[in-house]
């Protein structure tokens, strides 16, 4: 006899919050099921990595964070940001036949502006529970001066913006088989995609008090660089890659 089948997830909609962020923290305190979805259509207070705002034009991005109840070790849940990342540039790819980059741990670049970001937040406690934000720019036709040099939108570089559902879809599709490929075969499969999509890697970069070049990630997730003594490991912090230099072989 065949097993009944699971419902899906909820996916929660929302118009105008604070931060989707805030709703699924709330909805997780209130015992949501694990890859609950908060989805709205814009926030007053989008919250970006190291407390710096997420701003977003009304119905133009994608606007989604995702209820996680991790079956990995503590030392690999950091790992879910560099899954969201991958599946945010393989839904541009399938969605709007675009050729995103990854900057080290979770910006996602075309052309050297930043099309989306990922932040992923963790309250302590066992079992651990996640909230995976994704904002994607879909529509937006222009940006305030103060962005206008390092942001972009799907629609400034293709002319057409995807439909926001569809692109939805592909993400969560995207995010959820990466998630259970982390959780199955553990860091190598997710780093070795990471580093063919990563535009960080062979670069020179600064970061966290460590300069050199980066090749590679550790088995958490950490950008390893080479500063010409040994690896040095970076786990957090705003990277800056210096532009026109590039060590990589065969690139």
């Amino acid at each position: 006899m065949t097993a009944p089948a699971r419902p899906a997830p909820p996916v929660v909609r929302v118009g105008v919050v604070e931060s989707t962020q805030a709703v699924a923290w709330w909805l997780a305190a209130d015992g949501a099921a694990d890859r609950t979805v908060v989805v709205a259509d814009h926030q007053t207070a989008g919250r970006g990595r190291r407390g710096r705002a997420w701003e977003d034009e009304p119905g133009a991005s994608l606007l989604v964070s995702l209820v996680v109840h991790p079956r990995l070790p503590a030392a690999l849940r950091p790992a879910l940001s560099l899954a969201a990342g991958v599946a945010v540039v393989e839904t541009l790819a399938g969605a709007a036949g675009l050729a995103a980059r990854l900057k080290w741990p979770n910006d996602v670049l075309v052309g050297g502006r930043k099309l989306a970001g990922i932040l992923v937040e963790s309250r302590g406690g066992e079992p651990a529970t996640l909230v995976v934000g994704v904002g994607v720019n879909l529509a937006q036709r222009s940006f305030p001066d103060a962005l206008a040099a390092r942001a972009t939108s799907v629609w400034l570089e293709t002319g057409r913006a995807p439909d926001r559902e569809a692109v939805l879809a592909a993400l969560l599709d995207a995010f959820d088989a990466w998630r259970a490929r982390l959780e199955r075969e553990g860091m190598a499969p997710l780093a070795a995609r990471w580093g063919e999509l990563a535009d960080t890697l062979g670069r020179r970069v600064t970061a966290d008090g460590v300069a050199g070049v980066a090749v590679g990630l550790a088995a958490d997730g950490a950008l390893l660089v080479d500063d010409g003594a040994g690896l040095r490991r970076v786990v957090s912090g705003e990277i800056a890659i210096e532009s026109g230099v590039d060590h990589a072989p065969g690139r």
